[in-house]
């Protein structure tokens, strides 16, 4: 049985699965969801980027609500899926995709934008003659995976489909369930999952900053010690198993 006793942030649905997960290695936790997922409403861009797929050389799905709204809407304009590839950041997102037949491409090691560029078959997709991209994500994020395709020569075209907000939670709700639950491990997945964090957490968030922090990568980890957190632990990825092998490499005791 492990010493971790972990708070899950990530939207209700991910969070029960990964709950789930972590219980059967004898880890426990407890879900408090610091991201809800609203659709956009459908737009005029939307349709068009759907119904003409086969001006780009590749897609890029930068997250699982991407990929679920993206076929949805697909599916509901009877748009066809051009023989091009599709890229993930991570494998949950390769697998929502592949469910539906697509073919897809993905890193092995690291569920960033960084590990997505340094893929042989994206390098040789925008090889192509005056090469353009699709993104599938949500509204707002990181505009690095953009800049570096532009920077070699690669027409990029931008599709926002949801947002991401803070579901309602009372004033001091976080720490009472921390107390609780007696928590002491706090767990985001994304940096946008931390600055909610940031700001349920409020005026307790000294204390919280005490507690062991697991992230997904050197940029949300750095966002986090900035933010004064004390104890970061970057798990170099944001699926299940890359939570499990630092929750291994890393014993409660040891932090």
């Amino acid at each position: 049985m492990s010493a971790w006793r972990l708070l899950l942030t990530r939207p209700a649905e991910d969070c029960a699965a990964l709950a789930q997960i972590l219980a059967a290695q004898g880890v426990v936790s407890h879900c408090m969801p610091l991201l809800a997922i609203e659709a956009l409403d459908e737009t005029p861009e939307q349709r068009s980027a759907f119904a003409d797929l086969q001006r780009y050389c590749a897609v890029i799905v930068v997250s699982k609500p991407a990929a679920r709204i993206g076929l949805q809407l697909l599916a509901q304009h009877g748009a066809s899926t051009p023989d091009l590839p599709w890229f993930s950041v991570g494998a949950a997102t390769a697998a929502v995709l592949a469910e539906q037949g697509l073919a897809v491409h993905f890193p092995d090691v690291g569920d960033d934008s960084e590990a997505l560029l340094a893929l042989p078959a994206l390098q040789q997709a925008i090889a192509a003659p005056a090469p353009c991209v699709l993104i599938l994500r949500g509204e707002g994020g990181r505009e690095f995976l953009a800049e570096r395709l532009r920077s070699q020569g690669v027409s990029v075209d931008y599709l926002p489909l949801y947002r991401r907000v803070l579901p309602q939670y009372a004033p001091g709700e976080l720490s009472r369930q921390v107390r609780a639950e007696r928590l002491n491990g706090l767990v985001v997945s994304s940096g946008q999952g931390f600055e909610h964090l940031l700001q349920l957490a409020g005026d307790d968030w000294p204390a919280l900053a005490r507690l062991p922090l697991f992230v997904p990568s050197p940029r949300v980890a750095e966002q986090a010690r900035a933010a004064g957190a004390q104890i970061v632990v970057d798990c170099r990825g944001a699926s299940a198993a890359a939570l499990q092998a630092a929750l291994e490499q890393f014993p409660a005791a040891a932090l």
